[in-house]
């Protein structure tokens, strides 16, 4: 006579995949499940502060491109407005200095960001693609907003005939746009390459005394046995 098997809607005593676990404790897949959502928590406040940050970061880039990029000089003589210097580049220089201060800004946002979260991952990437978009918008309009009038025909009324005034700053190449976010993404992936924490290697120590398709042979320290009688 056998034992009778045990019925399939039954868990297994021997199973400690379906055994409650003493003393009211959690299920091992419930732990793993509340670690992966406390790491996604923390990913996507990471990823906040760092677009948040960078976004009002673009007010200094702003500011600095308002100070720094070279102004359009305009004449008027009453009944139209024209450039005074028509063989300048000045405003290919406002916007090259616009992308010049934009990766600037991108590789220092990098560093900062892997110096003090030291790890890689989607999270801080994707907030420093996301800031550095949000960041070279608000630039563009501090920029804009606070550079000379957008009034062209009013400003060349005011100062009068044969006067040369400074033209509206404005961005010609709109792709400048993505210099910010381009470059922390790259300095970043960089760093992480180079500086970020690494996988542990597989120790190989107690394979590598064998030799391969050798059959392991009888342990050594085994205990001899009582003689034998005659």
């Amino acid at each position: 006579m056998t034992a009778p098997l045990t019925p399939p809607h039954r868990p297994s005593p021997n199973d400690p995949w379906q055994i409650p676990p003493k003393g009211g404790g959690s299920h091992p897949g419930m732990l793993l499940e509340s670690q992966e959502e406390h790491d996604l928590r923390g990913d996507l406040r990471r990823a906040a502060l760092i677009t948040v940050l960078m976004t009002v970061a673009g007010v200094a880039l702003g500011l600095l491109w308002l100070w720094l990029a070279p102004r359009v000089p305009l004449v008027s003589d009453n009944q139209a407005v024209f450039l005074s210097d028509s063989e300048g580049e000045q405003a290919i220089g406002a916007d090259g200095t616009f992308v010049l201060l934009a990766l600037a800004f991108g590789a220092v946002a990098a560093a900062l960001v892997f110096w003090f979260f030291r790890r890689g991952g989607i999270a801080p990437v994707a907030g420093l693609a996301l800031g550095g978009l949000l960041g070279s918008l608000v630039a563009w309009g501090v920029g804009v907003w606070f550079g000379p009038g957008r009034d062209v025909v009013a400003h060349a009324r005011e100062v009068g005939k044969g006067v040369v005034f400074d033209a509206p700053l404005e961005l010609h190449a709109k792709g400048a746009l993505l210099a910010w976010a381009l470059a922390a993404m790259v300095v970043h992936l960089a760093l992480t390459a180079l500086f970020g924490p690494r996988d542990p290697e597989p120790e190989w120590g107690s394979w590598g005394a064998q030799t391969p398709g050798a059959t392991p042979g009888p342990p050594t320290n085994a205990t001899p046995g009582p003689p034998t009688k005659p």
